[in-house]
C-alpha cells in the first residue's frame, strides 16, 4: 500500500526532515461518479488540491502539483459546455527555473473580491523556498502572474503547502510546513500596501510542544480567531520525539496590539482519538469544530469533532475508518471535511474501499450521537480516478467535486463529479 501514498508520504517525510470511539458498518449507495477530466501530463499532472473552487458562472479552478510543459505543475480551469462536457485550460504552467513565480502547488487556490486567483507553490520561487501568487485576468482573458511573497529564509516560512485563507479586508493568511524560529512551521499574514506590495508578517512559530507542520489550512470564526492543525507534534510523552504521529488543533486570537496568542485546543495521541491530522477544520453554527486525521483511531484515520464548554475544549470521534473487514469503508483520509444543508459530513479517503484506491464518503448523525457511513463511490484505479488526496466541494445542486492524484486515462489523475 506504500506505493499507493506515495506524494502523501513523500510530502510527510519533506516536512520532518525541515473521546469516544463509535464504528458504524459503511452503507453503499447507488452514487453516480462522471469524470470530467483526465489529466495527460502536459496540461497537469496528480491534483493534490484541498478542494476545487467555483467562480459565479460555473467554471472550476484548481491546481495540479506536477506535470505542465516544464513539469512544475499548473492552475487549470473547467468550463462546462452546456451539454453536460467540460472544456480544460491551463491558466498557469509552473518551472523549476530560479525566481520564476515557483513550482509544485500543493494548495487550491482562492477567488478574491477583485476577481485574481490566489495561491502558494510549495517549492521554488527567488529563494527556493516557496511563493504566494496572484493570478489576474486582462481584457484579452489572459493571466498574469504576480509574485506577492517569495519566502526567503528559514524564519519567515519554508513551503506553504495549504491553501489561503481571505478576511473581509482583503488580507491572505496561511501556513508553512517548516521554517519559523524553530524550524517547525509558521502562520503567516500578507497585507496589501497602497503601491501594490504586500508585507508579510508571521503571527506564529510553532516550537514542537504545540505543533509542528501545519499541512491544512486556517479558518475564521466570527470573533476573527484563527483555527488550523498540525500534523505532528505536541504536548503528549512520545510526541516530542522526530516526527511522532500525534499533531495539534490550535486556536490564534488577535490582540488589540497586534500581536496573536495561541492556544492549543486538543494534543492527538490519547490512544483512539487520532493522529496526524492533515487536513484543515470546518466549524458549523454552534462553534464546533470538525476534521480528520490520517492515522489513529483503529490506525487508518478518523473523523472527529471537538466541541467547546466553559473555555475547555472535548474531542470525539465520531468514525474510525477500516472498521469492516476489507477496509472497504475507506483508509486514510487526509483532507477536510464539507457539510451539506442538512448537516452530513463529506469527505475522501486516500485509500481503502472495495479496490483500495480511496473512496468518497458521507457520514450522517443518528440518534445517541453516534453517526454512520455511507461509502457514495469506491475508485477502481482505472479510468474513473485513484487516490483522492484532495477534498469535495458542492455545487448549487448538491453535486460533488473533487480531484484523484492518480488514474484516469493516463495515470495523471482526474477532476471527477459525484451525484448523491
Amino acid at each position: 500500500m506504500q506505493n499507493k501514498r506515495r506524494l502523501v508520504r513523500f510530502i510527510a517525510a519533506f516536512a520532518a526532515f525541515f473521546g469516544l470511539l463509535t464504528v458504524a458498518a459503511p452503507m453503499f449507495g447507488a452514487s453516480k461518479e462522471k469524470v470530467l477530466h483526465s489529466f495527460g501530463g502536459n496540461d497537469g499532472a496528480n491534483p493534490y488540491a484541498v478542494s476545487l473552487i467555483f467562480d459565479t458562472v460555473g467554471n472550476l479552478y484548481g491546481t495540479t502539483v506536477e506535470g505542465g510543459p516544464s513539469d512544475g505543475g499548473t492552475v487549470f480551469q473547467l468550463i462546462p459546455d452546456g451539454g453536460g462536457k467540460w472544456g480544460e485550460e491551463v491558466l498557469r504552467s509552473f518551472s523549476y527555473d530560479m525566481g520564476n513565480g515557483g513550482a509544485l502547488p500543493a494548495a487550491g487556490v482562492i477567488l478574491g473580491s477583485d476577481g485574481a486567483l490566489y495561491g502558494t507553490t510549495s517549492n521554488n520561487g527567488a529563494y527556493g523556498h516557496g511563493v504566494v501568487f496572484q493570478l489576474t485576468r486582462g481584457t484579452d482573458g489572459k493571466w498574469t502572474e504576480k509574485v506577492l511573497c517569495n519566502f526567503r529564509d528559514p524564519k519567515d516560512g519554508v513551503a506553504p503547502f495549504a491553501v489561503l485563507t481571505v478576511d473581509s479586508a482583503g488580507n491572505l493568511y496561511g501556513t508553512t510546513i517548516a521554517g519559523g524560529s524553530d524550524g517547525y512551521g509558521t502562520v503567516f499574514q500578507l497585507t496589501p500596501g497602497a503601491d501594490g506590495k504586500w508585507t508579510e508578517k508571521v503571527l506564529h512559530s510553532f516550537r514542537g510542544t504545540d505543533g509542528r507542520g501545519p499541512f491544512g489550512g486556517l479558518i475564521f470564526d466570527a470573533s476573527g480567531n484563527l483555527y488550523g492543525t498540525t500534523s505532528s507534534g505536541g504536548a503528549n510523552p512520545g510526541c516530542l520525539k522526530y516526527n511522532a504521529s500525534c499533531g495539534t488543533v490550535f486556536q490564534l486570537t488577535p490582540g488589540k496590539d497586534g500581536k496573536w496568542t495561541e492556544k492549543v485546543l486538543h494534543t492527538f495521541g490519547k490512544g483512539n482519538d487520532g493522529a496526524t491530522p492533515d487536513g484543515s477544520l470546518i466549524l458549523d453554527a454552534a462553534g464546533n469544530l470538525f476534521g480528520t486525521t490520517y492515522y489513529g483511531g483503529n490506525g487508518n484515520g478518523t473523523v472527529f469533532q471537538l466541541a467547546a464548554a466553559n473555555g475547555k475544549w472535548t474531542e470525539k470521534v465520531l468514525y474510525s475508518f477500516c472498521s469492516v473487514s476489507g477496509c472497504t469503508d475507506g483508509v486514510n483520509p487526509y483532507s477536510g471535511l464539507v457539510f451539506d444543508s442538512a448537516r452530513n459530513l463529506y469527505g475522501t479517503t486516500v485509500v481503502g474501499g472495495a479496490a483500495g484506491d480511496g473512496v468518497v464518503f458521507k457520514l450522517t448523525a443518528a440518534a445517541g450521537g453516534k453517526w454512520s457511513e455511507k461509502v457514495l463511490h469506491s475508485f477502481r484505479g482505472g479510468e474513473d480516478g485513484a487516490y483522492p488526496v484532495g477534498g469535495l466541494t458542492f455545487d448549487a445542486t448538491g453535486h460533488l467535486y473533487g480531484t484523484t492524484e492518480g488514474g484516469g486515462m493516463t495515470g495523471n489523475g482526474t477532476v471527477f463529479e459525484i451525484t448523491p
